[in-house]
């Protein structure tokens, strides 16, 4: 009997490669749910895959598209396969959000050590973090206040979970910029998240505006 080790998500256009990759991944012990382009990709990450392995030339919505649509719905490790061996590639998604990054042509005890090594470290990472009353869930991507659910949108959770990840530090608007939308957006964009998180939190405010810099995660008085 063989032991699922993990639910992947393959999204290759190339059927020749995703069948031999998904073949060596499936003796492994993985499961295996392959896509041949981002739409379909994006529409199985109803099933909660624990990887996702994410083809950067893609028909349609290119590798980067589907990357900013996966990560303002789930947190889930991503590994991006390219044949572009670029520095701009890679930061570019890394930057978005991906969490590891390999150039073709690679090999299959490569691509295992790299899922092994991301599953090892998502197994140990937090999956709930809180502040003042408020509560994150990083695997429901719910977030609450006092055990109230809050009704927060997935770019407004992504912001959040980035104060979380650094409470009471301050955060230059440039570096939540990127975060959030993988790249330096217009300020008011921000800013116009940030009152709305600020709604839906209620009192007390836990988001701090330090001006000319960004924003922190503290609870102290300070510019709002």
């Amino acid at each position: 009997m063989i032991v699922v080790k993990a639910r992947v998500l393959l999204i290759e256009d190339d059927a020749a490669v995703r069948a031999s990759l998904a073949l060596g991944l499936r003796l492994e012990g993985f499961e295996v749910l392959e896509a041949e382009d981002g739409a379909k990709g994006l529409g199985l990450l109803e099933q909660q895959p624990d990887l996702v392995l994410l083809d950067v030339v893609l028909p349609g919505m290119d590798g980067f598209g589907v990357l900013e649509q996966i990560r303002s719905k789930s947190v889930v490790p991503i590994i991006m396969l390219t044949a572009l061996d670029e520095v701009s590639a890679k930061v570019r998604g890394l930057k978005s959000g991906a969490d590891d990054y390999v150039v073709k042509p690679y090999s299959l005890s490569e691509i295992l050590a790299r899922i092994e090594a991301l599953l090892r470290r998502s197994k140990t990472e937090v999956v709930r973090s809180s502040f003042a009353n408020v509560t994150l869930d990083f695997i429901t991507l719910e977030a609450r206040r006092a055990g109230a659910l809050l009704e927060v949108t997935p770019k407004g959770f992504r912001l959040l979970q980035v104060l979380f990840e650094h409470p009471q530090r301050v955060l230059a608007r440039e570096t939540l910029m990127r975060s959030v939308w993988g790249q330096e957006v217009d300020p008011n964009t921000l800013d116009a998240l940030v009152a709305g998180l600020r709604r839906t939190l209620g009192a007390p405010n836990i988001i701090q505006t330090v001006r000319g810099v960004g924003y922190a995660l503290r609870l102290e008085s300070g510019s709002s």
